[in-house]
């Protein structure tokens, strides 16, 4: 019986050949001798010992097949054993893929908080297929609809303007203030935002709202353009290269955890309230500037000053700080003469001027009306703009991305979030910037592409089981608030569900990966 089983066993080739050279080894038979002696496919087990007359009844013989079963049956089970590892090893690659994809298994090894539990079903290379192929179509459907969306869109932003500089010279008031202040805010966030990133290259036959010209190149297009505290030039590198495509990431210089976890004390609620009126030209213009400085160096070749820390960011303070000391990137007289001396001097002196040959007192009146116009853009683009990518129900990541990668497009929506939608009215208010997850995935979208987009783009996260955020400013103003005072913190993504091909480590960040 057991001669029988060795036999089926043996029709494996490959456990034939470990057997052979088996019994090749412990009996004194030649080679050949014993490859006859092995059972073919259609030998029968009453045929062993006689079908060869020189090992028939030997003792040799003999001990050749009494050793036979007890060999081939060892060597078995080694191969079965190997082929178990070998299957494990399978099963382990395997589930490591599905994490990476989104999975549908869970790994011993990573346990999921019940608010990520959705990462391990999602379909990522799915998910970002279709969220792709949205963008593209929206892209291609672009054309004269977009271009006349944008000059309606301009339009409302001049008249916010006529409002505003035709009441300034009145006592200071609610009117010119609001009418100021609104129209410096969506000129940036509508008009400037869209136009830098490219969203009317291929509808604006004039190239006036090209992304390689708008407010770009001179201090005359800077003001007929978009004038505000930040230089557009800087503004192109921290907030189109870096912040876009590093959402979420350590090196994502609007992340604003990252940007006040050295806050202590007193100093996190006192900073908190002060940066929501003075942040435009306290924070982002110093540190776009930064930004845009670093950027020079590195594509020079030159090295960084002694000390210099790039990823951390700079403040107005940091500027003065800095200042003689060698530790900067930038020196503050380049910094005033270039990025807020136009600003400063354009807007709350030569813009008023004139009223001072008819009235000293409306010359007064409007730079007060001014300058309360500028504190509450500076509140008003913090609600808008800081808002967008913080809160405890959004995420933080380790690594760098692709672009255009599944995970860049899940990055998008999940570290981003929406406010109310729809209405060109309500969308206005907003500075347009209620539409900041279909705008990280296609940034180089047209305003109302975003609007035509966003509920097929909301349609797309709830089939796939995507977190996707929109609640109205005022909620997201308390969770951004919660976070910098550390009362609250960002989700982070499991490294561990990461989609490996989507990974790559961003250019000054090797030591750093290391």
């Amino acid at each position: 019986g057991s001669l029988h089983g060795s036999t089926d066993a043996c029709y494996e080739p490959g456990s034939c050949r470990l057997a052979m050279a088996a019994l090749t080894f412990l009996s004194p038979a030649t080679p050949t001798t014993l490859w006859t002696s092995i059972p073919t496919r259609h030998a029968r087990p009453s045929e062993f010992g006689g079908e060869d007359p020189e090992l028939a009844g030997s003792k040799e013989s003999i001990a050749v097949w009494l050793a036979g079963p007890l060999v081939a049956t060892a060597c078995l089970t080694a191969r079965m054993a190997m082929r178990q590892q070998r299957r494990a090893r399978r099963s382990r690659t395997w589930s490591t893929i599905c994490h990476s994809r989104g999975g549908e298994e869970a790994s011993p090894a990573v346990t999921l908080a019940p608010q990520d539990e959705w990462i391990k079903e999602l379909d990522l290379a799915g998910f970002g297929r279709e969220v792709h192929e949205l963008g593209q179509r929206l892209q291609k459907e672009q054309g004269e609809a977009d271009q006349q969306h944008l000059h309606r869109m301009a339009m409302w932003n001049k008249l916010c303007a006529v409002v505003g500089l035709g009441t300034m010279w009145m006592k200071p008031n609610l009117v010119p203030v609001i009418a100021l202040s609104l129209y410096t805010t969506t000129r940036w966030t509508m008009i400037g935002h869209h136009a830098s990133h490219g969203g009317y290259n291929h509808t604006d036959k004039t190239g006036r709202y090209s992304s390689r010209g708008f407010a770009l190149g001179s201090l005359w297009r800077r003001v007929r353009d978009w004038l505000d505290w930040m230089l557009p030039e800087a503004w192109g590198i921290e907030h189109n290269q870096l912040h876009h495509y590093r959402l979420g990431e350590v090196t994502d210089p609007d992340l604003v955890e990252r940007n006040v976890e050295k806050w202590k004390g007193w100093q996190k609620y006192a900073r908190t309230f002060a940066s929501m009126v003075i942040w435009k030209w306290a924070y982002y213009a110093p540190n776009t500037f930064k930004e845009l400085k670093v950027a020079e160096l590195r594509r020079k070749g030159e090295p960084l000053p002694e000390g210099f820390d790039p990823s951390a960011p700079m403040t107005m303070n940091q500027v003065l700080k800095f200042a003689g000391t060698g530790k900067n990137v930038f020196k503050a007289r380049e910094f005033f003469f270039k990025v807020l001396g136009p600003y400063f001097v354009m807007h709350f002196l030569a813009l008023p001027l004139p009223l001072a040959l008819v009235n000293p007192s409306f010359y007064w009146n409007a730079v007060i009306n001014l300058l309360l116009a500028d504190v509450l853009a500076n509140f008003h683009s913090f609600v808008i703009v800081a808002t967008n990518h913080c809160g405890n129900d959004l995420y933080r990541f380790e690594r760098g991305c692709k672009p255009k990668s599944p995970t860049f497009y899940l990055r998008a929506v999940i570290s981003s979030t929406n406010f109310p939608t729809g209405s060109n009215l309500n969308d206005f208010a907003h500075g347009w910037l209620n539409y900041q997850i279909e705008h990280h995935a296609w940034p180089n979208l047209s305003m109302r592409s975003y609007q035509k987009g966003q509920p097929e783009m909301k349609a797309i996260c709830e089939k796939y089981g995507v977190p996707y955020v929109q609640e109205n400013v005022f909620k997201r103003l308390k969770k951004t608030y919660d976070v910098m005072i550390g009362k609250a913190f960002m989700r982070t993504y499991p490294a561990a569900y990461e989609r490996p091909e989507d990974l790559m480590v961003w250019r000054g960040e090797e030591l750093a990966a290391a």
